[in-house]
């Protein structure tokens, strides 16, 4: 009698480059600090809907289209996007993976990112530009989790069989996911704001 594990979800992270990373993080950190003062409209789409934060999702949410710096975040990007997708066995002959999305948030204290998921998107993923001590990382749901009814609980579980896992947030570091997966950022306790870059990827 053997084993299989099927269905398996997968989950990339990986540096940006060994190379360089520390100049252009820089950047995007003044650029995502001076979008915060400048984005009048994205203050006040968060007072409503981020409490205790900053985010430019309703209001500026291609800032690789937007601004260079961003834009050669793109194209860092785009190099591990490929490598998960070929991972993932996508067969995208006739077809390219393209950055769709792309915006910028910051969390104060106490602020949170309750549990959701990317609809129609490919790949959705994090580039985390400050995370002072006391961050949350990511935390991810087993997408079965609905469906366990009547399972007891695990006893000793690995990583790959509890229900939830939580990938700590590191500058510099990008994750990477299919968008269906659910995820979500529990409440940040640091003072320093929680500073990150949100995207998807997709390929119609």
């Amino acid at each position: 009698m053997g084993f299989q594990a099927l269905f398996p979800t997968l989950v990339y992270t990986d540096r940006l480059r060994a190379r360089g990373w520390r100049s252009l993080n820089a950047r995007l950190l003044r650029e995502c600090r001076q979008l915060q003062e400048d984005d009048a409209a994205g203050r006040r789409w968060s007072a409503r809907n981020y409490p205790g934060g900053y985010t430019s999702y309703g209001s500026a949410n291609r800032m690789h289209r937007n601004s260079p710096t961003f834009a050669a975040l793109a194209r860092e990007l785009d190099r591990h996007v490929g490598r998960f997708a070929r991972r993932l066995r996508f067969d995208l002959e006739g077809r390219a993976l393209a950055m769709t999305d792309c915006w910028v948030n910051l969390m104060g204290a106490g602020t949170a990112h309750g549990l959701h998921l990317h609809p129609l998107s490919t790949i959705s993923g994090t580039y985390y530009v400050a995370t002072p001590a006391g961050s949350p990382g990511l935390k991810l749901e087993d997408p079965r989790l609905e469906r366990f009814m009547a399972a007891p609980p695990r006893t000793d579980a690995g990583e790959g069989d509890r229900a939830w896992v939580t990938l700590p947030a590191r500058p510099g570091q990008v994750v990477l996911f299919e968008s269906w997966l659910r995820h979500e950022v529990p409440a940040h306790r640091a003072r320093a704001e929680r500073v990150s870059i949100s995207f998807n990827y997709s390929w119609f």
